[in-house]
């Protein structure tokens, strides 16, 4: 059965109740045909229940905007723009970074600018800026569920130099209020590859407010630097706007759930909304927090990643860096999605796993 406006039908009521499955859910094609994002495909997908996300197609079909029944949950900023104006060099990605509920950072890098070896790795790195290709929209009913997804592949690669692969398919069905990514990440080269990853997942007004808070279950934490050091003790609670704030980067270590997957939300106690991620520890064990409090930018960014953000080479003179292997393929799952009411918030409290303190390390 599926679940929609309050009650329950089949799939066989549903379609002999309208012309087209469009009338409910499905996916809209199109072309955006204005300003700094002229020509970037997109992907518009409904649920039916009021869940809306657009999949950014040519821009290795991370995701922008995203609401529920009218509310917004990302943060979005007018810097969005197609990967014909990517500026690779030192802080350069963030003159196109637009926000958007998911930024991907990563395949070999992420993290602030640094020279890695003969090297220059700018913030975030590459894959974010790569055009999507194979394309497929899936809409169709698995027995009783009417499905919806939306794949496609970008790459990043270079002549004598890497040649990754991602792979990624993002899923959802009628009557959801969250979405599911899956991710393989392959080596298509024949030598080791650096690879890092991390999922730039943005949260906005009025998902972060003054009244919000960040709800997740901690085994440690600690500040990026003397900035966010100040700010550690407030790390889950959320200021006013203001200019000229600096921003603070808390690393998190979560707990995990008997499933294998840690998660973590941000709720607006006032209006009993919020949003949350969830993802597979085995392969995404870090998660940052950025909180930027400022004017106009007000957003807080919950980063699933592969490893803690630390210079590439310092990590590569440690041993702890990520290689693939010629062949080697990794996979990836994160689900975001809307906490509706203040049931909904209860019930992710509920379920937040508790942090086991044999457990608990000093530093991570």
């Amino acid at each position: 059965m599926q679940n929609l406006f309050g009650n329950s039908y089949t799939g066989d009521d549903l379609r002999r109740m309208t012309g087209s499955m469009a009338q409910l859910a499905g996916v809209r094609l199109s072309e955006l045909l204005d300003g700094r994002a002229r020509g970037m495909r997109v992907a518009d997908v409904y649920t039916g229940s009021g869940f809306r996300f657009q999949v950014l197609l040519d821009r290795a079909l991370d995701i922008g905007t995203v609401e529920y029944a009218g509310r917004p949950l990302a943060w979005v900023h007018p810097a969005l723009g197609g990967p014909e104006l990517y500026e690779p060099q030192g802080e350069g990605w963030a003159r196109t970074f637009g926000g958007g509920l998911l930024t991907t950072c990563g395949l070999t890098f992420f993290g602030q600018p640094e020279k890695d070896g003969d090297e220059e790795l700018g913030l975030h790195g590459r894959i974010s800026h790569q055009r999507g290709e194979g394309i497929r929209v899936t809409e169709e009913w698995r027995g009783d569920e009417y499905v919806i997804e939306v794949e496609g592949q970008a790459r990043q690669t270079m002549a004598m130099g890497e040649n990754l692969l991602l792979a990624r398919k993002l899923s959802t069905h009628l009557g959801a209020t969250s979405l599911t990514l899956t991710d393989r990440v392959r080596n298509d080269g024949y030598t080791d590859t650096p690879h890092m990853i991390l999922y730039h997942c943005n949260f906005g007004f009025p998902v972060v407010s003054p009244h919000s808070e960040l709800l997740a279950s901690l085994e440690d934490a600690r500040p990026r630097d003397e900035a966010a050091a100040r700010g550690f003790p407030g790390y889950a609670r959320f200021d006013p706007p203001e200019p000229d704030y600096a921003e603070q980067v808390f690393f998190h270590k979560p707990c995990v759930d008997a499933q294998g997957y840690s998660q973590a939300a941000i709720v607006n106690r006032e209006l009993g909304f919020g949003a949350y991620v969830r993802y597979r520890a085995a392969e995404l064990p870090c998660l940052a927090q950025w909180k930027m409090m400022g004017a106009g930018d007000y957003v807080c960014a919950l980063e699933p990643a592969n490893q803690w953000e630390t210079p590439r080479r310092v990590l590569r003179e440690e041993g702890r860096l990520r290689y693939l292997s010629a062949g080697e393929e990794v996979e990836y799952h994160v689900e975001l999605g809307v906490l509706p009411d203040t049931d909904a918030v209860a019930a992710f409290e509920a379920q937040l796993p508790v942090a086991d303190p044999a457990r608990r390390v000093d530093s991570i």
